[in-house]
């Protein structure tokens, strides 16, 4: 006898299929966003539409609802994204309210559209937070900007696109959340647990576990992150962050040094190992802080190591080799990178220097300036022809506002969809905008198709395009990542059909309008992205590391200038840190964008942590002169050979910053050395203090360490 399956035995064909979906990459992210805009935008369409007999109102709470859902990326906790999704409340009736006194003459549109366009994606410098919701704020504009000029239904307007709001804050707290994503700093602390296993294995020489620092620290990157939890806000929380990793890879670099290139593991004094060992332990609980989102520690018993690890070297100093001198200034590098990481890991945690009854050190400023004027130097930092921030702000604000003249000079009567065609199918090269237009194009023609094909089937049945419009928007959205672009925006098209049907007398000509909008916008972004700044990130990638490194170079000789007691500046690397971070800019744009990669592009990353080192190098340097002063005067020999060594290697780091912008190959003759020789000094049985000799020769471990990092660089360009 076969014995009967059970109902959840038999297979069902429809459940298979929604299992399949569900397991596809993104799959259940999908669903939930599909339910989302389903529940949150038909509640409040219908709701205005149907039971307050306010089409206008209806229209608004659904707009006000799907740029949220569909075209934004919200970060943190779920009460974070309830705060982002409540402040945009005020700024989406800020802009309904401009869009809809603008939309008195074209011209005036246009301009409102420019300055919206560029103000709100120029914002995006502010972080993930503000980035994510831009293209949602810009449409809040784009909606009331078109005819007819309808001052008098403002109240209507804004009514709707709160109740959208509110409605999308309440469903979106109500769903079942997304599983949160790995923050940032949890990234951070496995690269810095690893580089502390690093520390510790090459501290008892029990082997080499770089390789596996190295792919922690390479999976810390920001462009590695997801956008929504990249630390790129100009915040005090965030600079910490990225001062805590550059620390922790400060610290592995110094570990091949240490190495010297051999496979075996380092050959060091036993003072110099044990307080390797000491960098390994302190790094621990930074590791641990970060991990669990609590600050540790200071790490006084390190601070006591160095220190007690320099008056072991200043008795040393007179029958030390200079491998010895070497090592030694290497291990303490580390140390104070360790240093360094620990207390930009407390900063990133919530612990302020001022709290302690103390004024932060140098570098670490920032932790106490208020927050306003960290925006204020973040924005103007990027108001320059060369940030990808501003180029993006200006190509994106000059589509939109030639995407609403030709609207309004061509009469369309849904010119909202060919400005929101042009804002979702461009991008930051004129490659990625091809690449985009295409299934754009395809997906449209297909859902125009079927929406005509309904319309002529079912006639003038509001009722009908009603129940249909849920099911569209639940099953299409959810099938998102299967269908690919073209299949979302066949969604999209079919959706925004059904929607406006409802609204007026159902007319199978509605899809062709949508066809032609579609198209029309799509030619405006390619023009645009043709026209401005067509290669994008990878377009100005080679300029970026260029200035890095030129910046860098003047760097280093600021530095051994304040070294030696000459005058400089109150802050001799602040060129060099605004060079880093348009460079660290323009390289995470160029890993988001589909450019093919050319096989003679260089290794970017080489230039990157040649900058870094000049950078991060220099900063120890200066932590041992306070209020910019030399602590004690060097001996004449010794400045006068660290000045040397620093012009040396300031122009190596010149020429191949000049190599990497023109792109052309060097000459195999002019490759620098991979190192310079130690500064002369006086003899340390000669030397009154042993201090200025052991600056000296920590100075000059730093410099050559850069020299070497910049040869590679030239090596690389050698072999493109």
């Amino acid at each position: 006898m076969v014995r009967a399956r059970s109902p959840v035995e038999r297979p069902v064909g429809g459940s298979a299929a929604v299992r399949r979906l569900l397991r596809q990459r993104g799959g259940p992210q999908a669903a939930r966003r599909a339910l989302w805009a389903t529940v949150a935008g038909c509640t409040g369409f219908y709701a205005c539409t149907y039971g307050l007999g306010d089409p206008l109102m209806g229209l608004y709470a659904m707009f006000g609802s799907l740029p949220l859902v569909m075209f934004s990326r919200l970060s943190g906790t779920a009460r974070q994204r309830t705060g982002t999704l409540l402040a945009m409340v005020p700024v989406g009736c800020l802009m309904v309210t401009a869009g809809t006194l603008l939309a008195v003459r074209d011209w005036a549109a246009a301009c409102g559209m420019f300055v919206v366009g560029f103000a709100v994606s120029f914002g995006g410098v502010g972080g993930p937070r503000l980035a994510g919701v831009s293209v949602a704020v810009q449409l809040f504009y784009v909606l009331p900007c078109f005819p007819p000029y309808a001052p008098d239904t403002l109240g209507s307007r804004l009514a709707g696109l709160t109740t959208g709001i509110l409605l999308t804050a309440l469903v979106e707290r109500v769903l079942r959340p997304e599983p949160p994503s790995v923050p940032y700093r949890v990234h951070l602390a496995d690269a810095t647990a690893a580089v502390a296993g690093s520390c510790a294995t090459a501290a008892a020489g029990a082997g080499d576990t770089r390789p596996a620092a190295d792919r922690a620290l390479d999976a810390a990157r920001p462009s590695r992150m997801p956008p929504t939890e990249r630390p790129t806000s100009p915040s005090a929380r965030d600079r910490a962050l990225n001062h805590a990793r550059a620390a922790v890879r400060h610290v592995r670099d110094q570990l091949d040094r240490l190495y010297g290139g051999t496979g075996g593991p380092p050959v060091a004094a036993p003072p110099a190992l044990a307080l390797l060992g000491r960098t390994a332990a302190a790094l621990d609980p930074v590791a641990a802080g970060l991990r669990g989102g609590s600050p540790p520690g200071e790490a006084a018993g390190l601070s006591e190591a160095v220190a007690a690890f320099d008056a072991a070297r200043a008795d040393a100093l007179p029958g030390a080799s200079p491998l010895r001198r070497h090592q030694d200034a290497v291990v303490k590098a580390a140390a104070e990178g360790a240093l360094l990481a620990a207390q930009a890991s407390r900063i990133a945690l919530g612990v302020r220097p001022t709290a302690e009854g103390r004024a932060p050190t140098w570098p670490f400023r920032y932790a106490t300036e208020p927050a306003a004027l960290l925006w204020w130097r973040r924005l103007r930092l990027h108001l320059t022809p060369h940030s990808v921030h501003l180029q993006n702000a200006l190509r994106v604000a000059l589509a939109m506002a030639i995407a609403r003249l030709l609207a309004g000079g061509l009469g369309l009567s849904h010119g909202f969809w060919m400005l929101l065609a042009t804002l979702s199918l461009l991008r930051t090269s004129a490659a990625d905008t091809r690449t985009a237009l295409r299934p754009a194009f395809l997906g449209t023609a297909v859902g125009a198709g079927l929406a005509a094909l309904l319309l002529l089937a079912v006639g003038d049945v509001p009722l009908f395009y009603a129940a249909v419009l849920p099911l569209v928007l639940l099953a299409g959205l959810t099938a998102g990542p299967v269908l690919g672009p073209a299949g979302e925006q066949a969604v999209f098209t079919l959706a925004f059909v059904l929607m406006f049907t409802q609204l007026s007398v159902a007319d199978w000509q509605l899809s062709a309008v949508r066809i032609v909008d579609v198209l029309a916008g799509g030619a405006v972004g390619a023009a645009v992205s043709l026209l401005a700044w067509p290669r994008g990130g990878h377009g100005e990638l080679r300029g970026a590391l260029a200035g890095f490194l030129t910046e860098g170079a003047a760097a280093c000789r600021a530095v051994v200038d304040v070294l030696c007691g000459r005058p400089g500046p109150a802050d001799p690397l602040r060129p060099a840190r605004r060079a880093m971070l348009l460079a660290e800019a323009t390289y995470c744009q160029y890993q988001t964008e589909r450019m093919p990669r050319h096989t003679a592009d260089p290794h970017w990353e080489l230039a990157l942590t040649a900058g870094y080192h000049m950078l991060r190098g220099g900063e120890l340097m200066l932590l041992r002169c306070p209020d910019g002063a030399a602590p004690a005067p060097l001996p004449p020999e010794a400045a006068a050979g660290l000045t040397a060594l620093a012009e040396e290697v300031a122009a190596a780091c010149r020429r191949s910053g000049e190599l990497l912008r023109s792109g052309a190959p060097p000459t195999a003759g002019e490759e620098p050395s991979a190192g310079g020789s130690p500064p002369p000094s006086r003899s340390p049985e000669q030397a009154a203090d042993a201090a200025p000799v052991l600056l000296a020769v920590d100075a000059e471990a730093w410099l050559t360490g850069v020299a070497r990092d910049v040869a590679r660089v030239r090596t690389d360009l050698l072999s493109r």
